[in-house]
């Protein structure tokens, strides 16, 4: 018996031929509508855009300097100040018309030491000077005693080596006020949370010889650097 593999059976004339698929017809496409996007109907005139860009490049930068402003009122406030020295008090280490960056931050981070450079605001019993605020050097800290003897200045009995001063010796010719031992000329005992200071011209000076020491609390910050004038730059 022989069989017949792979042949395709033939249609008949009872077969049904097979229905054709309709073919599906694609729609239209919608009209597309032309865009000039280079079209400049809604744009403002040349006038108009010029005015709006300089109003943009002025408020940018009225921004701009608006935020350098504050950032410098921050730093003056808060961490640098510059001052100007006003007299010959501090010469030969500061000179008339110098200046000077003043750190606010020293002393709330560490305590005053003796030799700082440091600005204070006027003491309440100074009435004829032309500034708010003092320039003068640390001499003396809380509970020491400071006397003055032969133009030379001692602390607790131990001679200070000033190679700071102008050379001239250190005079006092009265009780200094504000002190915590009894009255005696060119001696003074600190009180707590004070210190003494004085100008290194000590012949055109006037510090706490004549006003007693100041309050702490009175402290502005500390002078580091010498910035003006540009050739004398130097740390303080």
């Amino acid at each position: 018996m022989f069989f017949s593999v792979g042949r395709r059976p033939r249609v008949t004339a009872g077969d049904a031929a097979p229905t054709p698929t309709p073919a599906t017809e694609e729609p239209a496409p919608l009209p597309v509508e032309e865009t000039n996007f280079w079209d400049d109907e809604d744009e403002p005139p040349p006038e108009e855009r010029s005015i709006q860009g300089s109003l943009r490049t002025l408020i940018e930068w009225v921004a701009v300097a608006a935020g350098a402003l504050a950032v410098a009122l921050l730093i003056k406030a808060f961490l640098l100040q510059a001052f100007y020295i006003p007299s010959p008090s501090m010469e030969p280490t500061l000179r008339e018309d110098d200046r000077v960056l003043v750190n606010k931050l020293s002393y709330r981070l560490g305590d005053v030491q003796r030799g700082d450079v440091i600005v204070f605001e006027r003491p309440e019993t100074v009435l004829n000077a032309d500034t708010d605020d003092f320039i003068k050097r640390v001499i003396g800290l809380a509970s020491e005693t400071v006397t003055i003897v032969d133009g030379r200045v001692f602390i607790e009995g131990q001679a200070l080596v000033e190679d700071y001063t102008a050379g001239d010796p250190t005079t006092s010719s009265s009780l200094i006020p504000g002190c915590d031992n009894p009255p005696e000329a060119d001696t003074c005992t600190i009180p707590e949370g004070h210190v003494f200071v004085m100008g290194d011209n000590r012949d055109r000076s006037q510090d706490s010889r004549s006003f007693g020491p100041i309050d702490e609390d009175t402290i502005v910050g500390r002078a580091f650097i010498k910035v003006w004038p540009l050739g004398d730059i130097g740390f303080l």
